[in-house]
């Protein structure tokens, strides 16, 4: 048979083993709901502060960044159909002047040859009146007017002959083929032409060829 003071011994054990833990199991509840409460009071701090920054003044500013956004498009958008016009107005010059070119190079000599018709009708004015002439003066008569006819149309184009015969040599005007030794003229002054160089404008279209005055040997 059991010593019932050892059993109440036992039985007092286990009741202070239960009152220990019922206390921890409390300690334990009160910590946890502390802990839920700085939680809960965290959060709702938070949520204060993140309402605290959506002031007025951000949301103006979140306004202002759209309106600027809005101007710039604006912007971009005229800009945009400015360069669109542009281009289009750039191609049709491109193309226009593509077609003028093309023009000048098929019809370029056009006013010219308008101009030397003339010189040709006189040039059969002049065959058809020497048909029945025997005098050479006549005849000599006939070509002169048909060359200074010539001359004249060529001039109003802009051809003008290149001066030689008592030029001095310039190698852009003139083309030397002879040399003659000679103290009648100059060193490098032209004594002769053999063949007349013409000019378009500024343009040299050919050098004179010349014979150029050298000083004599000895």
């Amino acid at each position: 048979m059991e010593n019932p003071f050892k059993k109440a011994f036992k039985d007092n054990n286990d009741i202070e083993t239960a009152e220990k833990h019922l206390e921890s199991e409390e300690i334990e509840d009160l910590d946890s709901s502390e802990d839920e409460a700085v939680t809960v009071e965290e959060q709702e701090a938070e949520t204060g502060t993140e309402a605290e920054n959506v002031s007025p003044d951000n949301v103006e500013d979140d306004q202002t960044i759209v309106d600027k956004k809005d101007e710039w498009q604006d912007k971009y958008e005229k800009l945009n159909d400015q360069f669109i016009r542009l281009a289009a107005d750039f191609d049709n010059y491109r193309k226009r002047q593509a077609q003028e070119r093309e023009s000048l190079l098929k019809y370029g000599a056009e006013s010219t040859v308008i101009k030397l018709l003339e010189v040709m009708d006189n040039f059969e004015r002049g065959l058809k009146a020497i048909e029945t002439v025997e005098d050479c003066d006549k005849v000599k008569e006939c070509y002169n007017l048909a060359y200074k006819n010539f001359y004249d149309v060529m001039s109003k184009i802009g051809l003008e002959a290149i001066k030689a015969i008592g030029e001095e040599f310039d190698p852009n005007l003139h083309e030397a083929v002879m040399q003659t030794p000679t103290d009648e003229k100059p060193e490098h002054t032209i004594i002769a032409e053999l063949q007349r160089g013409y000019k378009l404008g500024d343009k040299v279209l050919r050098p004179t060829l010349v014979n150029v005055a050298t000083a004599p040997e000895g």
